[in-house]
């Protein structure tokens, strides 16, 4: 029974999910709104209404309940070892996206728009995708700075005013130069979001929002750091596309 009363067009929508569920298991919000000719606002209060967080989290639930195969054709033709390193991409995708949050990332972009400058800091591998957010908000018109020499972190860190927003991507939530940064930031009441796959990295006690993703505990080189950035690509992906839809900077959805 639903938590709260459905309006029609909520009602027109959970009606087609109750009625199409193997189709429905598949599907992309994205999709799913162009199929049921709803926007995505509504499937979002729809699920909530229904007592779920959010359209993963119904979707997951409805893919445990008739025990539908989320496996990819490849893994059919895999021999063990490739099928493992498929899995463990899956995995830390399924985990990622099933651990967002809908209210941060809806106030991660109010932070984003409200924001005269935007300060991106990162370290090592996750340089890349920093370079990523960087590019496209500047895309939507938005100032962004993205550093990544730790003597500049620390010293923009003292200097940076309170109407900007300083974002932070960090694997594990560890790097000495990120999490001082931070708490510098953090005395100073600069807003902080973060992207991260640690629960319990010293930067999460400075940070604003966090976005949590899930890290695989298998790693493929064990002699250097250079885990897997899914989940921070990921979280980073759907933080910069959603601002593009909220900003207006992109129209067709």
């Amino acid at each position: 029974m639903p938590t709260k009363e459905l309006s029609a067009a909520e009602m027109h929508l959970w009606n087609i999910v109750e009625n199409n569920p193997k189709k429905i298991a598949k599907m992309s919000i994205v999709k799913l709104s162009q199929y049921a000719h709803v926007s995505t606002a509504t499937i979002v209060r729809t699920m909530q209404k229904m007592g779920y967080s959010g359209y993963t989290s119904y979707r997951e639930a409805l893919k445990l309940k008739n025990n539908f195969s989320s496996t990819f054709n490849v893994l059919n033709e895999a021999d063990d070892k490739i099928r493992s390193v498929i899995t463990k991409n899956e995995i830390e995708m399924n985990n990622t996206l099933h651990n967002l949050n809908y209210s941060t990332i809806e106030d991660s972009i109010s932070m984003t728009k409200q924001a005269k400058i935007v300060y991106i800091f990162a370290r090592g591998l996750s340089e890349s995708i920093a370079d990523e957010i960087m590019v496209k908000l500047q895309l939507t018109g938005k100032y962004c700075e993205f550093h990544s020499d730790p003597n500049i972190i620390k010293t923009i860190a003292n200097k940076i005013k309170p109407d900007s927003l300083v974002i932070f991507i960090t694997l594990n939530g560890e790097t000495e130069e990120l999490v001082s940064a931070a708490k510098i930031l953090n005395k100073r009441d600069i807003p902080i979001l973060t992207f991260t796959t640690n629960p319990s990295g010293k930067i999460l006690q400075f940070s604003t929002l966090v976005f949590m993703g899930y890290k695989s505990k298998t790693n493929y080189f064990p002699e250097y750091e250079v885990r897997s950035r899914l989940p921070l690509q990921i979280m980073t992906r759907i933080f910069s596309d959603a601002y593009s839809v909220r900003s207006g900077f992109f129209k067709n959805i």
